[in-house]
């Protein structure tokens, strides 16, 4: 079914339900952080590969700082949203039933609360050795000075913690495992156009899960899903669960 969130029930989930949630650009959009799809969005100022590659990398490391010093200068300007709220209240009353997993880099999620999230594509707030020397690491420095980019305790470069096109997806064997066997799968705000995340509610789905949508517009994967419930996040989100009755 694809309505306008207001023609559905809010969906009734117990600490005996195991929710899979994966948020994407729409609910950090709402929240002010820019993203690449966006008209005027940051990413337009630069062909993305020369900014989010491994070959971008090796070409211009200080320009490749420069970009993430931009989103990591916004971050501190932005705050959660009324979804990210509602999704770390979830998250605090049903604890480890509730998997969220999320495209964004930015930190909005903990912000709000939640006690724990799975950043598929790194995190803006952290940085690590180009050669894997050392694990990542928290890190909210502004690297502009092409003369002075951080390095590694082994002499190699250190780089954002992001994963770049190209290069595999993070924490995929925990993600598959929540997959495995959730009753319920929420996207929030996600295009369904980035793989392997868009294929995640098919995989779900083929697993007995039912499979929600929302967001403002229909995503390009919206075939896999039971409901479609659009409306923006901060919206439909604060609304979207309930307790069962007793």
């Amino acid at each position: 079914m694809r309505a306008e969130h207001r023609e559905f029930e809010p969906l009734v989930v117990d600490d005996r339900c195991r929710v899979f949630i994966l948020t994407g650009a729409g609910i950090s959009a709402e929240s002010g952080i820019k993203t690449f799809r966006d008209h005027n969005g940051l990413w337009e100022q630069h062909d993305v590969y020369e900014v989010a590659s491994p070959a971008g990398w090796a070409k211009n490391p200080a320009l490749v700082w420069r970009f993430y010093a931009q989103r990591r200068a916004q971050t501190f300007e932005t705050a959660p949203n009324a979804a990210h709220f509602a999704l770390a209240k979830l998250q605090q009353r049903l604890s480890d039933s509730v998997f969220l997993c999320t495209q964004n880099v930015d930190p909005l999620h903990e912000r709000a609360g939640s006690p724990h999230v799975i950043h598929m594509h790194g995190e803006l707030l952290k940085s690590r050795c180009e050669r894997n020397h050392e694990p990542a690491f928290h890190d909210e420095a502004i690297y502009l000075d092409p003369r002075n980019l951080p390095r590694c305790a082994c002499g190699a470069l250190v780089r954002p913690h992001i994963c770049w096109f190209g290069e595999t997806p993070f924490h995929l064997d925990a993600i598959e495992a929540a997959l495995s066997k959730c009753d319920l799968l929420v996207t929030i705000g996600s295009s369904g156009a980035v793989y392997p995340a868009a294929g995640f509610v098919a995989v779900a789905k083929s697993r007995g899960a039912k499979t929600v949508y929302v967001g403002p517009e229909l995503p390009e994967n919206v075939a896999s899903f039971d409901e479609c419930r659009l409306g923006t996040a901060t919206a439909v989100v604060p609304k979207l669960f309930a307790t069962p009755s007793t």
